[in-house]
């Protein structure tokens, strides 16, 4: 079966948000261009090494004066703290893939639906999340995400693990 392709040329919106409590959250990559609205699961490491990648990218291109235009920080104005629009959950995503296109100077992300399924033919056609994001907007995007992603339970200080409101038995060394 071929895959289906969500394909987002210049979305009027793109980012990472989350559905849930701190500890118990679902990541979800959503992108909206018009009426058209896609929200896919990603894990939240996958959601850090994403705002990462991008991030390294673009400092990349930058730094090498590969490509004029880039900006240093996020610009404000295309930060988006707003929470997600409705989520209908599209697929869980297995691979990312990241680009650049220098005809029109936007980052590629691809998304692919997990490709640890069962080969049940119940299960749908395979899929993808293909968004390309101007670099004003990539920059954005690395922002908001890192904050979402930031946004979770506190870490101990010892074990560096997650602590839960009720606390958590610390697999850290005691020292005097």
């Amino acid at each position: 079966m071929p895959t289906v392709v969500h394909d987002f040329d210049w979305p009027d919106r793109v980012l990472v948000g989350t559905i849930g409590q701190p500890g118990q959250r679902a990541f979800y990559l959503q992108a909206r261009q018009g009426r058209r609205l896609v929200s896919v699961l990603l894990e939240k490491e996958q959601c850090a090494l994403l705002a990462e990648h991008i991030d390294r990218i673009l400092d990349e291109l930058r730094d090498e004066d590969q490509v004029p235009g880039i900006p240093a920080r996020a610009p404000e104005e295309l930060i988006d703290t707003d929470p997600l629009e409705a989520v209908d959950e599209q697929f869980r995503t297995g691979t990312i893939q990241l680009g650049w296109d220098p005809a029109t100077m936007q980052v590629i992300v691809q998304a692919f639906s997990d490709a640890e399924r069962d080969d049940d033919p119940d299960e749908g056609p395979e899929e993808a999340l293909v968004i390309r994001m101007p670099v004003g907007t990539a920059r954005a995007f690395v922002q908001s995400t890192r904050t979402v992603v930031g946004a979770g339970r506190p870490l101990c200080p010892r074990c560096g693990r997650p602590v839960d409101a009720g606390g958590h038995e610390c697999a850290g060394l005691d020292f005097p």
